[in-house]
């Protein structure tokens, strides 16, 4: 048995996998996997940049 996330089992996920593939199509995948990561990385991005400027002004003081 493989572990998976959420407490879901193998034969849950594949149909849930099968479901979004049938939904979005094989083509939009990519672009919406994409788009998700793109949207990821802004917002670690943006996390860090207001960690630094807290940090930046506890310096100052």
């Amino acid at each position: 048995m493989i572990p998976c996330i959420f407490n879901l089992g193998t034969g849950e996920v594949i149909v849930i996998l099968v479901v979004i593939l049938i939904l979005f199509g094989a083509k939009r995948i990519p672009e919406l996997a994409r788009s998700l990561g793109k949207g990821i990385n802004s917002f670690k991005q943006g996390m860090n940049d207001a960690v630094n400027e807290v940090n930046d002004a506890d310096r100052k003081q």
